[in-house]
């Protein structure tokens, strides 16, 4: 009898202990192979050492990696609650593509109905965006922006080739600002949707480990 072959571990990467509540109290339902949520801590330094520790393990060899959580939304019209998947990530190291793009739009339009999900370059930075700066990054062609998905990606590349891909929550936009994620209407907003993403997840990983035809 031929032996199942082993399943590639999925690492679902967030940086507070708010979207890691959210993405815990989740659930697992429905996952195919092992699922680890990893807390990184904030800014893109934390985000680079715990992934680079991680993925260190050899069970982790080959693993998907999703990044996830909040992020600031950079155009005009953007909400909290809106999802961004990004296309690539950038950083000053450069720019990193992102898989299945199109499947994880489909699974979350399923896993979240009328919910507007936008897609396209998701940037890194070091500090929180606010004001002109938004401006300026929106300018360069990206459509949010958030600390940690780009160190997140660049890390897991680097560490090996795998799939990766970036999912947020907008939790701040241009005409809805905020002063702290926790107390506000759209933090609270934001935090329901990081709780539903779960299922796009282990549908994008899940077909990244059916066999080619």
């Amino acid at each position: 009898m031929s032996q199942k072959p082993e399943q590639a571990p999925l690492l679902i990467a967030c940086a507070l202990g708010i979207e890691h509540l959210a993405l815990r109290s989740g659930g697992h339902t429905g996952a195919d192979g092992p699922i680890t949520l990893l807390r990184t801590g904030m800014g893109p330094r934390a985000a680079e050492r715990s992934v680079t520790r991680v993925l260190d393990d050899p069970a982790f060899a080959g693993a998907a990696v999703v990044a996830t959580g909040f992020c600031a939304g950079l155009a005009p019209g953007m909400h909290p609650g809106d999802l961004v998947v990004a296309e690539e990530t950038r950083d000053p190291r450069g720019t990193t593509p992102c898989a299945g793009t199109d499947l994880l739009v489909k699974e979350l339009a399923r896993a979240l109905p009328g919910r507007t999900i936008h897609t396209g370059p998701l940037t890194g930075s070091d500090h929180v965006v606010r004001g002109q700066e938004r401006s300026e990054l929106l300018a360069t062609g990206a459509i949010a922006v958030d600390m940690e998905s780009a160190a997140t990606i660049h890390s897991a590349v680097r560490a090996g080739a795998r799939p990766v891909a970036a999912v947020r929550v907008v939790v701040d936009a241009p005409e809805h600002e905020l002063v702290r994620i926790g107390t506000l209407r759209g933090g609270i907003s934001a935090f329901r949707v990081l709780r539903a993403v779960l299922p796009a997840f282990f549908e994008w990983h899940r077909s990244l480990l059916l066999p080619r035809r």
